[in-house]
């Protein structure tokens, strides 16, 4: 009725001057907590959660749920599942606060029809808004909400759940579409520890001893002017325990676990999104880097092709890179370079969060860039090969609950010697297959598949000198090729 009876050249001031009349008059103060900050304009800082509005939704379910005559509910938890009770929109409850009485409201915003297609997701910007008196400005900007963020904090800290977050696969088109989906998630429950977990004790007491100093050096890290994060290189052949050491890291640090696939990342702009996507304290895992894009040795290769050298060997090598860059740049791969995941891990957006961890782990450390697994980057190499006989002894406590056997464990010892098995292969062997089957099986399967592998590597390292000895007879004496 206003806009309708009154110009339109009228209605901006009026409004203007009505506001003011009406907050001459009017005792109260609201502050809104958006839960994205930002204004909106599209820019990364809208697409950072605000710690103040989780901070004070946990201080609101854990002092004024009770009040609440509307609440969500949500079950959190698998064997323990517990349900709990939050605030609906457009809700409001009281708190105290040294005599003071305020209240708390929640809401939502409904964009306007021209936003809605960016998809249903977006139609959610939910936030918390304050109203007390203004006569306790000072008490409630400065020492209540001190209080409440604090407490929040602290409830955080207790009742966190750890969780294992992958990205979503998507385009930068659709980004602002999903901007809460950029990473989903699960609850992490992975067993791994460092007491379980197969590997020579003297390194295992060394790297937990590296992560445990990392974890409590924030101070340090400031006065040396570095970013709290540390990268780890985990290197070694399939079913050594990569992923494993992964998991037995997080639940050592209770971390969050962030596994990144390069390949769902569709350029280096993405990927500094989702690196201000993530938390701290948590754990950054590209796993098989070697494999997730072709931007491993790339320099290497092109100062190959500069220097014009190379074999038959080397050239089939370039056709078959070549055939294989053609069939991914008619998949359209990702567009991450080398240079966009350098940055990721150590240039200036790596500083964001703190106390973070990056891991990268491969099976061919050799193909790797040297610049991207430099000290500085990836600070700490940890090699898990072959399983020793140390190794064996933690698998056969894990398995076995045994600790020493007079004939096997002898016989399993010179036997690791002589060939190699991975730690996976061994614990294979050593998981009882059928129900009461007794610790003495599991020993003797476990030196039978020993004996097995060493017979087998004997009988292949046997065919290959003959391969070796009969191409040495087709060549003839002093040519270029005997030489």
């Amino acid at each position: 009725m206003f806009q309708n009876y009154f110009p339109y050249e009228l209605v901006g001031p009026i409004k203007r001057y009505s506001h003011k009349l009406i907050n001459f008059f009017y005792p109260y103060i609201h502050i809104s907590f958006a839960e994205y900050d930002g204004d909106g304009d599209g820019g990364d800082d809208y697409f950072e959660r605000s710690h103040a509005y989780a901070a004070i939704k946990r201080y609101l379910n854990a002092h004024s749920t009770n009040q609440a005559r509307r609440l969500r509910a949500n079950v959190v938890g698998d064997d323990d599942a517990a349900v709990v009770l939050t605030m609906a929109n457009h809700e409001e409850v009281t708190d105290e606060f040294n005599g003071v009485k305020l209240w708390w409201s929640s809401g939502e915003t409904i964009p306007s029809t021209q936003t809605i297609s960016w998809g249903p997701r977006e139609a959610e910007k939910r936030y918390f808004s304050l109203t007390f008196h203004r006569r306790f400005r000072d008490t409630i900007c400065g020492e209540y909400l001190r209080h409440v963020l604090e407490e929040g904090k602290a409830i955080a800290v207790k009742e966190r759940r750890r969780k294992l977050y992958t990205n979503s696969k998507g385009s930068e088109s659709d980004y602002f579409s999903r901007r809460r989906s950029l990473w989903s998630n699960v609850a992490f429950d992975h067993p791994a520890t460092f007491r379980t977990l197969a590997m020579d004790p003297d390194k295992k007491k060394e790297i937990v001893d590296d992560l445990l100093n990392f974890s409590e050096s924030k101070d340090y890290y400031k006065s040396v002017g570095k970013a709290w994060k540390r990268g780890y290189l985990l290197h070694g052949p399939p079913g050594t325990g990569k992923s494993t050491m992964i998991a037995a890291m997080a639940n050592l640090l209770e971390y969050d676990v962030y596994d990144l696939e390069l390949t769902a990342v569709k350029d280096n702009t993405e990927l500094r999104k989702l690196l201000i996507d993530t938390s701290g304290k948590s754990i950054i895992v590209i796993e098989d880097i070697d494999c997730s894009l072709d931007l491993t040795g790339q320099r290497e290769k092109k100062k190959e092709q500069e220097d014009g050298g190379g074999d038959k060997k080397k050239d089939e090598e370039k056709d078959a890179l070549k055939e294989k860059l053609k069939k991914l740049e008619e998949k359209k791969p990702s567009e991450v370079t080398l240079s966009g995941l350098l940055n990721f891990i150590d240039g200036l957006w790596s500083a964001c969060g703190g106390e973070r961890i990056i891991v990268f782990t491969t099976n061919y450390v050799e193909k790797l860039d040297p610049a991207l697994i430099r000290r500085g980057r990836m600070d700490k190499h940890i090699e898990l090969s072959y399983c020793g006989f140390e190794a064996f002894k933690v698998l056969a406590k894990n398995y076995l609950d045994v600790e020493h056997h007079d004939l096997y464990f002898r016989k399993i010892r010179q036997l690791l010697e002589e060939t190699s098995m991975t730690p996976a292969d061994v614990a294979e062997n050593l998981m009882p297959k059928l129900r009461g089957e007794d610790k003495e099986s599991c020993l003797e399967r476990l030196v039978k598949a020993l004996e097995e592998a060493k017979t087998k590597a004997e009988e292949e390292e046997k065919l290959k000198a003959e391969k070796l000895a009969k191409q040495d007879t087709q060549i003839p004496l002093g040519s270029k090729e005997h030489a």
